[in-house]
């Protein structure tokens, strides 16, 4: 059922895209020969008026078919002879169904389930936080120059940045400090999960998603009771034994349901970095806190789309990190699967799906041939120099920026399964 959810909110995703240009060119007086429900063979299809209705085999994306749109067409209520500026609307309206779609998800998640602020919670001593006198109650504004949003900014850009040092900036009572910090950075080899609690620190709560244990088939609730023939009873004495080991093999024994199991695992090296501090959380019931809140993570989510772009040009990012379909699905059922209750389930993918749908609409203005983005670039310029490109040139550009983007997704995908098939 949770899996089932995950699929129906990927797919909305791609269908409220859709229904954005639909509409938009329903009211623009455009002929919508179709509107299709899915891709491949036909299963079947409903005529309302001048456009069919169709649902087709395979249950990914969805498409609107309209007249003039790929080919020339004498009709004035084609696409190719609406002015630029309808043109536009249509075409810009696919997003903008994402963007807005987005922000009314977050809103609803943020409005049940409360929100995390830019406001700092708890300052760990001795920290890097601490080191430069960020308090309690200061509120992060801006960290390495870049400004902030939402305090996922702030773990992303200290990542992006391999932990260097950077300013900070932060209001206390109303008053902007700005102060140098130098993140902690942890080099080490991990197992790959989070801890149930302090006391209960060799036992699993959550997997890290393609961490060491996850990869060999660990759950949460298993108690990790020996490294090799070492018995470990908590975090510290596995932090002992990983710094020892280094990358070498390790048989883990683990009790799960009263019987050890014996798993043989990789440790995974990784490069943490920390500032030492927690951000505070709002409580739910808020309605006007849940749309502030919700306008913001969805602004975070467009800008976060060209810094990502200049990141993997600029080699700060690697190609092989980027994650297609395959990879967001598999993502969303494993955070559905862990969520203790179905209701929790449930606002997990709303977040998902709010953060996705963001991410699609704001990659889709991207001015990348096959993108909505290209296409208002070319109106753009047919507005500025008054002289139209004919539908069919504009057809090579489209195929073109299509070819390279399934070339990509292939990659993508590629990578998607490989990272799935071993886990």
């Amino acid at each position: 059922m949770r899996f089932l959810l995950v699929i129906l909110a990927f797919d909305f995703i791609i269908i409220i895209h859709e229904l954005g240009h639909f509409i938009v060119a329903k009211l623009s007086d455009i002929k919508v020969e179709e509107f299709s429900l899915f891709v491949g063979p036909k299963l079947f299809s409903i005529k309302r008026g001048e456009t069919a209705y169709t649902l087709r085999l395979f249950p990914i994306l969805a498409y609107v078919k309209m007249e003039g749109e790929e080919e020339e067409s004498d009709s004035e209520r084609a696409f190719n002879n609406k002015p630029a500026w309808v043109r536009a609307a249509v075409i810009a309206a696919g997003p903008l169904a994402n963007l807005i779609s987005a922000f009314l998800i977050i809103s609803i998640v943020y409005f049940t389930t409360g929100y995390t602020t830019r406001t700092v919670g708890n300052v760990q001593e001795g920290s890097a936080a601490y080191n430069a006198g960020i308090m309690e109650g200061d509120t992060i504004v801006s960290y390495d120059g870049k400004r902030i949003y939402d305090p996922l900014e702030v773990i992303q850009f200290l990542y992006i940045s391999k932990g260097k040092g950077a300013e900070i900036e932060f209001f206390r009572n109303g008053t902007k400090i700005e102060k140098s910090i130098q993140p902690t950075i942890e080099r080490v080899y991990q197992l790959g999960y989070y801890p149930e609690s302090e006391a209960n620190s060799n036992v699993i709560a959550e997997l890290v998603s393609g961490g060491a244990l996850e990869k060999v088939g660990a759950q949460p609730g298993d108690r990790i009771e020996k490294l090799n023939d070492v018995e470990v009873d908590n975090i510290d004495e596995i932090k002992n034994f990983l710094k020892e080991n280094g990358e070498q093999p390790i048989r883990v024994t683990i009790l799960r349901d009263g019987k050890n199991e014996i798993f043989n695992v990789v440790p995974k090296f990784v490069e943490n970095y920390y500032l030492g501090i927690a951000f505070s959380r709002e409580e739910g019931g808020n309605i006007l806190g849940g749309m502030k809140n919700g306008a913001l993570f969805t602004y975070s989510n467009i800008r976060m789309v060209p810094y990502s772009l200049y990141w993997l040009v600029t080699g700060q990012v690697s190609i092989n990190q980027m994650t297609g379909p395959v990879g967001i699905v598999s993502t969303m059922n494993d955070v559905a699967q862990q969520s203790e209750t179905f209701g929790d389930a449930f606002l997990n993918i709303l977040l998902w799906t709010a953060l996705i749908s963001a991410a699609i609409g704001a990659t889709n203005l991207v001015p990348f041939p096959a993108l909505d983005g290209s296409k208002l670039l070319i109106l753009a310029i047919e507005a500025v120099s008054r002289r139209k490109i004919p539908v069919e040139k504009e057809a090579i550009i489209t195929s073109i920026g299509f070819v390279i983007l399934i070339g990509l997704s292939i990659f993508v995908m590629a990578n998607d399964i490989m990272r799935f098939v071993i886990k």
